[in-house]
């Protein structure tokens, strides 16, 4: 991009103004598009959040195109959910630089709206691209009826969604869901389950307090709804990471998922190498998916689960699980995979670091 400083200063003198730029650039959008107003949530706070943190990126990035590119393109597949088409990113465009013609003020040379012009032009030609090209191989989204909702808590489900069109994914990959009860609002969800040949995909749900989409999958969905499915991403889970290395897995809570997902990959489709999943709960009711675990490790035998509850977890959520996993055994050149809460996950992995263990061994994710 031309002038990538300019754009960098221009747009950081922009985020002096705070909310009230992607209030403005919304407000905008929505009066010239108003066709547009329905892609959108009704609560706009994480909306506007996302926008930030997106123009935020592209203009820090403008200058590294083997970083910037493949996330625009990202970007492009992802807005397909939204029923995004070409001439909604002219849309787009008008209103972003109305507001930065708006919030700069004597500052908006013409030299510098030609710079954005320029950026934004090569932002939309390569979303737009990358959305075309993924047309031809996956649908926007897939549906995908609840045949199953275990409640295993009172703020805990279990949902089982059988797809309507096959969809190829890598263990501890997430996907964006969409509820009926809350058009045009998605979350990220990791399925539980490896790739199964009856098309089913499993959500382990925990209502958030203060959410919008878990309460509404841990409560308000019933067997028979019919939720919508984004295309899967991520790779910092997945097996591709560990090249074949013994595993270590360490949850907490919903953050079992992605690593139940993966024991599942191994058994499907190895290679069989040594496993063990510790789980962490508060108490006994936290091990909401032991008896499955059991059943795994039972059927396998390089598979060991080890629970974690009360004195043993301790208070994780803060302090983490390292401890405990650590005295259990030593773990030479095995692959750590860590997913919990965000405190969880980040005490826990500093921990291995402290303990030594090499930071490309380390594969870390929040829970959804």
């Amino acid at each position: 991009m031309s002038d990538s400083q300019a754009l960098r200063d221009s747009f950081a003198l922009v985020g002096k103004s705070g909310d009230e730029v992607p209030r403005y650039f919304y407000s905008y959008l929505f009066l010239i598009a108003p066709e547009v107003r329905p892609m959108f949530p009704v609560a706009m706070g994480a909306q506007r959040d996302r926008l930030v943190a997106a123009l935020g990126r592209i203009v820090a990035e403008a200058d590294d195109p083997d970083r910037l590119i493949p996330f625009l393109q990202q970007l492009g597949r992802d807005h397909r959910r939204f029923q995004v088409i070409a001439r909604h990113y002219d849309a787009v465009g008008q209103s972003l630089l109305a507001t930065l013609a708006y919030f700069l003020g004597e500052a908006w040379t013409p030299e510098l709206q030609r710079g954005w012009t320029d950026a934004y032009s090569l932002v939309a030609r390569t979303m737009i691209q990358a959305a075309e090209s993924d047309s031809v191989a996956n649908p926007a989204w897939w549906n995908a009826q609840v045949v199953r909702h275990e409640q295993r808590g009172f703020d805990l489900a279990v949902l089982t969604l059988r797809l309507d069109q096959p969809m190829a994914y890598l263990a501890g990959q997430s996907v964006m869901v969409e509820t009926p009860m809350l058009p045009s609002t998605w979350r990220p969800y990791t399925p539980a389950n490896a790739q199964r040949a009856d098309g089913t995909v499993e959500f382990h749900v925990r209502a958030v307090d203060g959410g919008l989409v878990s309460p509404a999958l841990v409560y308000g969905v019933r067997q028979g709804d019919v939720l919508r499915l984004g295309a899967p991403v991520g790779d910092r889970l997945t097996l591709r990471a560990s090249q074949g290395r013994d595993l270590v897995l360490i949850a907490g809570g919903t953050g079992l998922a992605p690593l139940r997902a993966l024991v599942e990959e191994i058994a499907q489709h190895g290679p069989h190498r040594r496993v063990d999943l510790f789980v962490g709960a508060r108490d006994t009711n936290g091990l909401y998916d032991l008896a499955t675990l059991r059943q795994l490790a039972q059927s396998h035998g390089w598979l060991r689960v080890t629970p974690l509850v009360g004195a043993d977890a301790g208070t994780f959520d803060q302090r983490g699980l390292a401890g405990p996993v650590l005295r259990a055994a030593a773990w030479r050149d095995s692959s750590f995979y860590v997913c919990g809460s965000s405190a969880m996950v980040s005490a826990t992995v500093r921990d291995l670091a402290g303990a030594g263990i090499p930071h490309d061994l380390l594969h870390y994710e929040d829970a959804r």
